[in-house]
């Protein structure tokens, strides 16, 4: 039996239940960015919980797995990428100008 078979006793409403949570978490924290200044993380966001609703799409047996797993890694990446760019680009506004440091040398 291969590692994790036991995954497949599971009803198909535990994997919808899981899905549905990601998707109102991705959606309630795209609305939380949208609120605020962070445009590009409720960009995101929205884009994860676009992912979970298309995972879903399998589970309701409307699409077949590889196509809805590869759209939603596809949509899954793009949101990490824009998040990456959404957290370095606030750092980079927050810190303060960088000056070097000087060493004294050894005598």
């Amino acid at each position: 039996m291969p590692y994790g078979a036991f995954i497949n006793t599971l009803p198909p409403a535990f994997f919808l239940a899981v899905h549905l949570i990601g998707f109102l978490l991705g959606a309630f924290f795209a609305y939380r960015a949208f609120e605020g200044t962070a445009s590009l993380m409720g960009w995101a966001f929205s884009l994860y919980a676009l992912a979970e609703l298309v995972y879903m799409t399998y589970h309701l047996d409307w699409t077949v797995f590889l196509f809805a797993h590869t759209i939603s890694e596809v949509l899954d990446l793009i949101a990490f990428v824009l998040l990456f760019v959404a957290v370095t680009r606030g750092v980079g506004l927050r810190q303060p100008d960088h000056h070097s440091i000087s060493v004294p040398a050894a005598r």
